[in-house]
């Protein structure tokens, strides 16, 4: 699927929004470091990242991104979750009030442990093919519960740690940080077949 011409918007309020972007662009499309609410308009696609969710919540709110998340993702254009961003997308959050509620799952923060327990493994994700996937956890949460119209696309221990809703996806590791391509790739063709 033609990649060229896409523009993916990556929330750069506070995470790993760099990697992102590389990632972004060695798959082909354009990334965009967005710090306005009013730069997703004609973006195809955002990429949530990783970092505090408490911090990345609190400023969505104070700077009108939860609105705007919430309509691009009722335009059909696809939102990427990762890590904190999984926490962000969530109607259920153990511990805390959710934030952009959009996929029908149930997290639990710091699932895995603390910085000192992060950890990288190899996983089966049939979505991304036959080779296994290195997944880099890092102070990761788990979707612990997942509603009916949620597909799970990968497991580990106790829960999910892959789903898709829709145009929604959540993840709880890190793919910015290897240089497996795939699940960018993945979400990439979500946002082209969408156009």
């Amino acid at each position: 699927m033609a990649l060229t011409g896409l523009t993916i918007a990556v929330l750069a309020l506070q995470g790993a929004v760099t990697e992102h972007m590389h990632s972004v662009e060695r798959c082909g499309a354009s990334a965009l470091a967005v710090r306005r609410a009013a730069q997703l308009s004609g973006v195809d696609g955002l990429i949530i990242p990783g970092g505090e969710s408490t911090t990345i919540g609190r400023l969505s709110g104070l700077y009108g991104f939860r609105e705007a998340i919430c309509s691009l993702a009722a335009a059909g254009k696809p939102v990427l979750g990762t890590c904190a961003g999984a926490i962000l997308l969530a109607r259920r959050v153990d511990g805390q009030d959710p934030i952009i509620p959009l996929m029908d799952i149930a997290v639990v923060r710091n699932a895995f442990g603390r910085q000192r327990e992060s950890f990288e493994t190899d996983m089966a994700i049939p979505a991304l093919g036959a080779e296994p996937y290195c997944g880099v956890f890092i102070r990761a949460p788990l979707i612990s519960s997942v509603g009916a119209e949620v597909e799970v696309l990968a497991s580990y221990g106790a829960g999910v740690v892959f789903a898709r809703q829709k145009n929604l996806l959540a993840v709880a590791f890190h793919p910015e940080l290897t240089d497996d391509l795939r699940l960018h790739q993945y979400f990439l063709n979500m946002a082209a077949a969408n156009r």
